[in-house]
C-alpha cells in the first residue's frame, strides 16, 4: 500500500505543470499555444524569456529530486529510482495538464541529482560543451542522455544502468520530431552561446 501511494505520489509530483503554470500566472499565456507547444523548459525560454524558462527548468529538476526522495521520507525500501522513473513519466504525460507534458530532460536530471550528484553535474558539463558546438538544445540534451548511460554502465550500479537507459530512451523517443528538423536542417538553433559576440 505504502509503495503504491509513493508511486503515485511521485507521478502526481512529475505532472506539476511548471511551464503552464509559470505562464498562466505571470504571462497570461498558455504556452502549449506557442513555439513548440511543449511544456518543458526549452519552449519556457522560447515562449516566457530566460528568467521564466531558468524557473521552469529548475522546478522541473525539482520534481525528479523531490520523488526519489519519497521512499526514504515515507521508510519504505522502494527503490528511489522507481519513484524517480514515475515522476519522469508524469512530467511527460501529466494528469494535470491533458496528458501533454516536456521532453522528460530537466525531470530526469532532478532524478539524478536526488540519487547520484556527481553525474547530473557531469551532465550539466557534456550538456553545454554539446550546445556549445551544436547550438542545438535538443540534440545536445540526447547526447547528455547517451553519456550517462555510459557513465551509469561504468559504476555497475545495475538499478542505475537499467533506469538511465530507460531514461534515456524517453529523452531520445520524445524527441523524434527534433531528430527529423535536424536531419532537414530546419531544427532552431541557439544564438546566445557564443564566444563571437
Amino acid at each position: 500500500m505504502i509503495i503504491a501511494l509513493i508511486i503515485v505520489l511521485a507521478y502526481l509530483l512529475g505532472s506539476i505543470p511548471s511551464g503552464l503554470i509559470i505562464g498562466k500566472a505571470f504571462f497570461g499565456k498558455d504556452i502549449r499555444e506557442h513555439g513548440s507547444g511543449n511544456l518543458g523548459g526549452t519552449n519556457s525560454f522560447r515562449t516566457l524569456g530566460v528568467k521564466a524558462g531558468m524557473i521552469v527548468t529548475i522546478m522541473d529538476i525539482l520534481k525528479g529530486t523531490a520523488a526519489v526522495l519519497l521512499p526514504d521520507l515515507f521508510g519504505s525500501d522502494l527503490h528511489m529510482l522507481i519513484a524517480g522513473v514515475a515522476a519522469v513519466i508524469g512530467h511527460m504525460y501529466p494528469v494535470f495538464a491533458n496528458f501533454r507534458g516536456g521532453k522528460a530532460v530537466a525531470t530526469s536530471g532532478g532524478v539524478l541529482l536526488g540519487y547520484v550528484p556527481v553525474l547530473f553535474i557531469l551532465l550539466l558539463v557534456v550538456f553545454f560543451v554539446f550546445l556549445f558546438l551544436t547550438k542545438y538544445v535538443s540534440l545536445s540534451s540526447m547526447l547528455a542522455g547517451v553519456f550517462a548511460f555510459i557513465y551509469s554502465v561504468f559504476t555497475g550500479d545495475i538499478p542505475l544502468i537499467i533506469v538511465v537507459g530507460a531514461l534515456s530512451f524517453f529523452v531520445i523517443y520524445r524527441h523524434r520530431s527534433n531528430i527529423s528538423r535536424i536531419k532537414n536542417k530546419t531544427e532552431p538553433k541557439i544564438k546566445w552561446l557564443s564566444f563571437n559576440k
